[in-house]
């Protein structure tokens, strides 16, 4: 890896659209110190990369290659259960954002860390399960899916933990993951997850039994994404 540091920002709660719109702004000029830099060899700008933690209110995200049939309720109950939905620019289906659910966007020059698009998943995928790991729930992967799952050996018991979605060009990374930490799993009701009708979904406070510290979490995955992606924060 070569000396690009990466701004870290903790958003608190804050509204899906705003944050979405930040993550366009920050993944542009990424980008536009690349294009630069391949004109000017001579006198390249340093590239910084970013991760943003957020949580937001209650919103449905519908990737590019989902189907809105997965969202399994009208516009009227949206506004019922105080949710709003986007379809947005990521890859994968359907999912769920909410409070107590940890959301992060990375948005990292993945040229500059030598990573390919299969390998930025791995990795993400690989600080989510070490993090989890420190409170004894044994995260895995799924063939033929992303994400973070657990019992995915035990029929009828695959259930999702964190969900990934990414979207990526010249190879800068924007959308991310969703850690389910204290999250209301009832609003998963109301959609197939990520376009799964036979998969359930679950958090951290359900498999432990009791409700967890968001900060001593974001801490720990913070800590693990850092080590595995090697970065320097900022």
């Amino acid at each position: 890896m070569k000396n690009s540091k990466t701004d870290f920002e903790d958003l608190g709660v804050k509204d899906y659209k705003e944050v979405w719109d930040y993550q366009e702004k920050l993944f542009s000029e990424v980008v536009d110190v690349k294009l630069y830099n391949r004109d000017h060899k001579d006198a390249e700008k340093e590239i910084t990369s970013h991760l943003l933690f957020v949580e937001h209110p209650h919103v449905y995200t519908l990737g590019k290659s989902g189907v809105q049939n997965n969202l399994l309720i009208n516009d009227q109950f949206l506004k019922q259960i105080n949710a709003t939905f986007y379809k947005i620019n990521r890859g994968g289906d359907i999912t769920y954002h909410g409070p107590g659910q940890l959301v992060g966007y990375p948005i990292f020059d993945l040229e500059d860390m030598d990573l390919q698009i299969k390998s930025y998943i791995h990795n993400l995928e690989e600080a989510i399960i070490e993090a989890i790991a420190e409170y004894g729930i044994k995260g895995e992967r799924l063939d033929g899916a992303t994400g973070v799952w657990l019992d995915t050996k035990v029929p009828g018991k695959a259930r999702k933990i964190s969900a990934i979605g990414v979207k990526a060009s010249r190879y800068v990374s924007m959308h991310g993951f969703a850690l389910n930490i204290n999250t209301d799993l009832t609003y998963f009701n109301h959609i197939n997850p990520c376009g799964f009708v036979d998969k359930g979904v679950t958090s951290m406070q359900k498999e432990l039994g009791k409700e967890l510290d968001m900060e001593e979490v974001k801490s720990l995955l913070l800590k693990k994404i850092s080590k595995i992606f090697q970065l320097k924060l900022s």
